[in-house]
Protein backbone atom coordinates (compact mmCIF):
# COMPACT_ATOMS: atom_id res chain seq x y z
CA UNK A 1 0.00 0.00 0.00
CA UNK A 2 1.26 4.00 -0.45
CA UNK A 3 3.78 4.55 2.35
CA UNK A 4 4.79 7.58 3.85
CA UNK A 5 7.74 9.28 2.84
CA UNK A 6 9.79 12.15 4.13
CA UNK A 7 9.61 15.13 2.24
CA UNK A 8 13.52 14.68 1.27
CA UNK A 9 12.38 11.57 -0.65
CA UNK A 10 9.35 12.66 -2.28
CA UNK A 11 11.87 16.05 -3.86
CA UNK A 12 13.96 12.94 -4.88
CA UNK A 13 11.32 11.03 -6.65
CA UNK A 14 9.86 13.65 -8.53
CA UNK A 15 13.38 14.28 -9.69
CA UNK A 16 13.77 10.73 -10.59
CA UNK A 17 9.84 11.11 -12.58
CA UNK A 18 11.26 14.03 -14.37
CA UNK A 19 14.14 11.88 -15.89
CA UNK A 20 12.06 9.26 -16.65
CA UNK A 21 8.59 10.07 -17.99
CA UNK A 22 8.91 13.05 -20.43
CA UNK A 23 10.75 11.13 -22.39
CA UNK A 24 8.18 8.44 -22.79
CA UNK A 25 5.73 11.65 -22.99
CA UNK A 26 7.54 13.74 -25.29
CA UNK A 27 6.26 12.11 -28.46
CA UNK A 28 2.48 13.88 -27.76
CA UNK A 29 3.85 16.97 -26.67
CA UNK A 30 5.87 17.79 -29.61
CA UNK A 31 5.14 16.12 -32.36
CA UNK A 32 2.30 14.01 -33.29
CA UNK A 33 2.26 10.62 -33.19
CA UNK A 34 1.92 8.16 -35.68
CA UNK A 35 -1.46 6.62 -36.59
CA UNK A 36 -2.59 4.19 -38.95
CA UNK A 37 -5.24 1.86 -40.22
CA UNK A 38 -4.62 -1.83 -40.95
CA UNK A 39 -5.96 -5.03 -40.83
CA UNK A 40 -4.69 -8.22 -38.56
CA UNK A 41 -5.73 -11.50 -39.48
CA UNK A 42 -8.94 -10.00 -41.53
CA UNK A 43 -9.68 -7.35 -38.73
CA UNK A 44 -10.06 -4.04 -39.13
CA UNK A 45 -7.33 -2.53 -36.97
CA UNK A 46 -5.60 0.99 -35.60
CA UNK A 47 -1.95 1.40 -35.16
CA UNK A 48 -0.59 3.92 -32.58
CA UNK A 49 3.49 4.67 -32.10
CA UNK A 50 5.59 7.41 -31.35
CA UNK A 51 6.78 10.30 -33.64
CA UNK A 52 9.28 9.32 -35.65
CA UNK A 53 11.55 11.71 -34.50
CA UNK A 54 11.03 9.99 -31.16
CA UNK A 55 11.50 6.48 -31.89
CA UNK A 56 15.47 5.38 -30.79
CA UNK A 57 15.15 1.46 -30.82
CA UNK A 58 12.55 -1.23 -31.55
CA UNK A 59 9.56 -0.82 -30.27
CA UNK A 60 7.67 -4.11 -28.67
CA UNK A 61 4.02 -4.14 -29.55
CA UNK A 62 1.21 -3.85 -27.23
CA UNK A 63 -1.89 -5.32 -28.70
CA UNK A 64 -5.13 -3.39 -27.06
CA UNK A 65 -7.94 -6.58 -26.37
CA UNK A 66 -11.44 -4.44 -26.32
CA UNK A 67 -13.58 -4.56 -24.27
CA UNK A 68 -17.34 -6.20 -25.04
CA UNK A 69 -19.08 -4.22 -27.86
CA UNK A 70 -16.49 -1.70 -27.13
CA UNK A 71 -15.30 -0.14 -31.02
CA UNK A 72 -11.37 0.28 -31.31
CA UNK A 73 -12.22 4.30 -31.67
CA UNK A 74 -12.71 4.02 -27.99
CA UNK A 75 -9.69 3.52 -27.26
CA UNK A 76 -8.24 6.48 -29.09
CA UNK A 77 -6.58 8.35 -26.14
CA UNK A 78 -5.51 5.72 -24.25
CA UNK A 79 -3.68 3.65 -27.31
CA UNK A 80 -1.56 7.13 -27.94
CA UNK A 81 -0.93 7.85 -24.23
CA UNK A 82 0.66 4.17 -24.02
CA UNK A 83 2.33 4.18 -27.73
CA UNK A 84 4.10 7.85 -25.80
CA UNK A 85 6.05 5.24 -23.88
CA UNK A 86 7.54 3.55 -26.61
CA UNK A 87 4.92 1.04 -28.29
CA UNK A 88 3.49 0.20 -31.34
CA UNK A 89 -0.51 -0.21 -30.09
CA UNK A 90 -2.37 -2.35 -32.33
CA UNK A 91 -5.85 -1.87 -31.24
CA UNK A 92 -8.43 -4.64 -33.68
CA UNK A 93 -12.40 -4.88 -34.12
CA UNK A 94 -12.53 -8.80 -33.44
CA UNK A 95 -16.58 -10.06 -34.50
CA UNK A 96 -17.78 -13.21 -33.80
CA UNK A 97 -20.58 -15.05 -32.56
CA UNK A 98 -20.91 -16.05 -28.74
CA UNK A 99 -23.61 -17.70 -27.36
CA UNK A 100 -25.91 -16.90 -30.57
CA UNK A 101 -24.69 -13.18 -30.20
CA UNK A 102 -22.73 -11.04 -32.52
CA UNK A 103 -20.72 -8.72 -31.11
CA UNK A 104 -17.11 -7.27 -30.55
CA UNK A 105 -15.29 -10.58 -28.32
CA UNK A 106 -11.85 -10.49 -28.48
CA UNK A 107 -9.91 -14.02 -28.11
CA UNK A 108 -6.94 -15.33 -27.21
CA UNK A 109 -6.03 -16.21 -30.74
CA UNK A 110 -5.74 -12.81 -31.88
CA UNK A 111 -2.33 -12.48 -30.01
CA UNK A 112 -0.67 -15.52 -32.45
CA UNK A 113 -2.11 -13.09 -35.38
CA UNK A 114 -0.83 -9.85 -33.99
CA UNK A 115 2.75 -11.41 -33.55
CA UNK A 116 2.26 -12.44 -37.23
CA UNK A 117 1.63 -9.19 -38.47
CA UNK A 118 4.49 -7.38 -36.64
CA UNK A 119 6.80 -9.04 -38.46
CA UNK A 120 4.96 -8.41 -42.20
CA UNK A 121 4.67 -4.76 -40.97
CA UNK A 122 8.08 -4.25 -39.82
CA UNK A 123 8.88 -5.64 -43.38
CA UNK A 124 6.45 -3.86 -45.33
CA UNK A 125 8.47 -1.45 -47.51
CA UNK A 126 5.50 1.68 -47.34
CA UNK A 127 5.04 0.89 -43.70
CA UNK A 128 5.66 4.10 -41.21
CA UNK A 129 6.97 2.19 -39.49
CA UNK A 130 9.19 -0.15 -41.18
CA UNK A 131 12.20 -1.85 -39.42
CA UNK A 132 11.59 -0.07 -36.35
CA UNK A 133 9.27 -2.72 -34.73
CA UNK A 134 11.01 -5.57 -31.96
CA UNK A 135 9.22 -8.61 -33.37
CA UNK A 136 9.95 -10.66 -30.85
CA UNK A 137 8.32 -8.81 -28.07
CA UNK A 138 4.49 -8.36 -27.33
CA UNK A 139 2.57 -7.49 -24.36
CA UNK A 140 -1.13 -7.33 -24.00
CA UNK A 141 -3.49 -4.56 -22.69
CA UNK A 142 -6.99 -5.40 -22.31
CA UNK A 143 -10.54 -4.00 -21.02
CA UNK A 144 -13.20 -6.13 -19.38
CA UNK A 145 -13.65 -8.98 -21.85
CA UNK A 146 -10.69 -8.34 -23.50
CA UNK A 147 -8.88 -8.60 -20.36
CA UNK A 148 -10.53 -11.63 -19.34
CA UNK A 149 -9.51 -13.27 -22.27
CA UNK A 150 -6.01 -12.02 -22.08
CA UNK A 151 -5.94 -13.22 -18.63
CA UNK A 152 -6.92 -16.32 -19.61
CA UNK A 153 -4.16 -16.66 -22.19
CA UNK A 154 -1.73 -15.96 -19.67
CA UNK A 155 -2.09 -18.71 -18.27
CA UNK A 156 -2.12 -21.06 -21.52
CA UNK A 157 -5.97 -22.06 -20.77
CA UNK A 158 -8.19 -22.32 -23.18
CA UNK A 159 -11.17 -20.72 -21.58
CA UNK A 160 -14.27 -20.28 -23.36
CA UNK A 161 -16.28 -17.69 -24.48
CA UNK A 162 -12.43 -16.26 -24.71
CA UNK A 163 -10.99 -18.85 -26.64
CA UNK A 164 -12.87 -20.06 -29.52
CA UNK A 165 -10.75 -22.51 -30.92
CA UNK A 166 -7.53 -23.28 -28.35
CA UNK A 167 -4.82 -21.11 -28.99
CA UNK A 168 -1.07 -21.37 -27.97
CA UNK A 169 0.20 -18.41 -25.86
CA UNK A 170 2.93 -16.94 -28.16
CA UNK A 171 6.72 -17.67 -27.02
CA UNK A 172 6.92 -14.04 -28.07
CA UNK A 173 4.77 -12.73 -24.76
CA UNK A 174 6.44 -10.43 -22.38
CA UNK A 175 3.73 -9.54 -19.98
CA UNK A 176 -0.01 -7.94 -19.41
CA UNK A 177 -1.58 -5.13 -18.05
CA UNK A 178 -5.56 -5.20 -17.79
CA UNK A 179 -7.87 -2.62 -16.80
CA UNK A 180 -11.38 -3.86 -15.27
CA UNK A 181 -10.47 -6.88 -15.25
CA UNK A 182 -11.03 -9.73 -12.85
CA UNK A 183 -11.68 -13.70 -13.18
CA UNK A 184 -14.41 -13.92 -10.28
CA UNK A 185 -17.30 -16.18 -11.83
CA UNK A 186 -20.72 -14.18 -12.30
CA UNK A 187 -22.84 -14.63 -9.57
CA UNK A 188 -20.22 -16.32 -7.70
CA UNK A 189 -17.08 -15.28 -5.09
CA UNK A 190 -13.75 -16.07 -4.47
CA UNK A 191 -11.25 -15.83 -7.68
CA UNK A 192 -9.88 -19.42 -8.66
CA UNK A 193 -5.97 -19.18 -9.26
CA UNK A 194 -3.87 -18.02 -12.09
CA UNK A 195 -1.19 -19.57 -12.98
CA UNK A 196 0.19 -16.73 -15.26
CA UNK A 197 3.36 -17.61 -17.05
CA UNK A 198 4.49 -13.87 -17.73
CA UNK A 199 4.07 -10.70 -15.49
CA UNK A 200 0.62 -9.46 -15.05
CA UNK A 201 -0.79 -6.13 -13.56
CA UNK A 202 -4.53 -4.98 -12.68
CA UNK A 203 -5.32 -1.73 -13.11
CA UNK A 204 -9.09 -0.91 -11.35
CA UNK A 205 -11.17 1.75 -10.87
CA UNK A 206 -12.52 2.33 -7.36
CA UNK A 207 -15.94 3.32 -8.57
CA UNK A 208 -16.60 0.61 -10.87
CA UNK A 209 -20.14 -0.43 -10.73
CA UNK A 210 -19.60 -3.53 -13.65
CA UNK A 211 -16.31 -5.50 -12.32
CA UNK A 212 -16.06 -4.91 -9.25
CA UNK A 213 -12.61 -4.14 -6.70
CA UNK A 214 -13.34 -6.21 -4.77
CA UNK A 215 -13.29 -8.79 -7.32
CA UNK A 216 -10.11 -7.16 -8.87
CA UNK A 217 -8.49 -7.47 -5.35
CA UNK A 218 -8.82 -11.50 -5.30
CA UNK A 219 -7.94 -11.94 -9.05
CA UNK A 220 -4.96 -9.81 -7.67
CA UNK A 221 -4.10 -12.24 -4.82
CA UNK A 222 -5.06 -15.19 -6.52
CA UNK A 223 -2.02 -14.36 -9.58
CA UNK A 224 0.42 -16.91 -8.78
CA UNK A 225 3.78 -15.85 -10.35
CA UNK A 226 5.32 -12.28 -9.17
CA UNK A 227 5.91 -9.73 -10.20
CA UNK A 228 2.28 -8.66 -10.21
CA UNK A 229 0.60 -5.39 -9.64
CA UNK A 230 -2.62 -3.98 -8.35
CA UNK A 231 -3.05 -0.47 -9.36
CA UNK A 232 -6.27 1.50 -8.10
CA UNK A 233 -7.45 4.44 -10.30
CA UNK A 234 -9.13 6.71 -7.48
CA UNK A 235 -12.66 7.81 -8.70
CA UNK A 236 -12.54 6.09 -12.40
CA UNK A 237 -15.35 3.48 -13.58
CA UNK A 238 -15.81 0.66 -15.64
CA UNK A 239 -14.87 3.03 -18.87
CA UNK A 240 -12.17 4.67 -17.04
CA UNK A 241 -9.77 3.75 -20.20
CA UNK A 242 -12.40 5.04 -22.66
CA UNK A 243 -12.16 8.23 -24.33
CA UNK A 244 -16.13 8.78 -23.23
CA UNK A 245 -18.32 7.46 -20.84
CA UNK A 246 -20.30 4.55 -21.44
CA UNK A 247 -19.31 4.34 -25.59
CA UNK A 248 -22.62 2.98 -27.21
CA UNK A 249 -23.12 -0.46 -27.79
CA UNK A 250 -21.62 -1.26 -24.54
CA UNK A 251 -23.36 -1.40 -21.22
CA UNK A 252 -23.14 1.53 -19.26
CA UNK A 253 -21.91 1.63 -15.52
CA UNK A 254 -24.38 2.50 -13.43
CA UNK A 255 -21.72 3.82 -11.40
CA UNK A 256 -20.55 7.87 -12.40
CA UNK A 257 -16.99 8.13 -12.66
CA UNK A 258 -16.02 11.24 -10.13
CA UNK A 259 -12.70 12.20 -11.87
CA UNK A 260 -12.39 13.66 -15.75
CA UNK A 261 -11.81 10.77 -18.31
CA UNK A 262 -8.53 12.65 -19.44
CA UNK A 263 -7.37 11.92 -15.32
CA UNK A 264 -8.18 8.50 -15.43
CA UNK A 265 -7.00 8.16 -19.47
CA UNK A 266 -3.28 9.69 -18.14
CA UNK A 267 -3.56 7.31 -14.54
CA UNK A 268 -4.22 4.29 -16.59
CA UNK A 269 -1.68 4.47 -19.37
CA UNK A 270 1.35 5.55 -17.20
CA UNK A 271 1.10 2.56 -15.18
CA UNK A 272 0.37 0.18 -17.32
CA UNK A 273 2.70 1.38 -20.17
CA UNK A 274 5.60 1.97 -17.07
CA UNK A 275 4.68 -1.60 -15.73
CA UNK A 276 4.99 -3.04 -19.35
CA UNK A 277 8.29 -1.06 -19.87
CA UNK A 278 9.60 -2.79 -16.46
CA UNK A 279 9.08 -6.38 -17.23
CA UNK A 280 10.70 -6.08 -20.81
CA UNK A 281 13.78 -4.92 -19.01
CA UNK A 282 14.10 -1.11 -19.00
CA UNK A 283 15.84 -0.42 -15.83
CA UNK A 284 14.89 3.30 -14.96
CA UNK A 285 10.97 2.26 -15.31
CA UNK A 286 11.82 -0.29 -12.76
CA UNK A 287 13.10 2.26 -11.07
CA UNK A 288 9.98 4.62 -11.17
CA UNK A 289 7.72 1.43 -10.70
CA UNK A 290 8.76 -0.34 -7.87
CA UNK A 291 10.37 2.61 -6.00
CA UNK A 292 8.58 6.27 -6.23
CA UNK A 293 5.68 5.88 -8.87
CA UNK A 294 3.34 5.73 -5.94
CA UNK A 295 4.70 8.43 -3.87
CA UNK A 296 4.77 11.06 -6.50
CA UNK A 297 0.92 9.75 -8.39
CA UNK A 298 -1.65 11.11 -6.43
CA UNK A 299 -4.44 9.54 -8.53
CA UNK A 300 -3.69 5.84 -7.40
CA UNK A 301 -3.04 3.64 -5.02
CA UNK A 302 -0.41 0.55 -5.79
CA UNK A 303 0.07 -3.06 -4.33
CA UNK A 304 2.59 -5.09 -5.45
CA UNK A 305 4.98 -7.89 -5.18
CA UNK A 306 7.72 -7.78 -7.26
Amino acid sequence: MRAVRATTAVAAASALVTAVLPVASAAADEDAPIAFATTVNGDPADVYAPAASDIRADLPVALLLQGANVGRSAYSAFARAVAGYGFVVVVPDHRRVIYGQSGLFPEEAQASWTVAWARDEDARAASPIKGRIDTGSLVLLGHSFGGAAGLALTTGACAPPFCATPAAEPAELKGAAFFGTNNSPPGGSGSPPVANTVPVALVQGTADGIAAPAAAQGTYEAIQRPPKMLVSVTGANHYGVTDAQNPAGAAPDPSAQTVTQETSVKASARWSAMFLRTVLGDAWSGVWLWGVGDAVDPAVTVQHVR
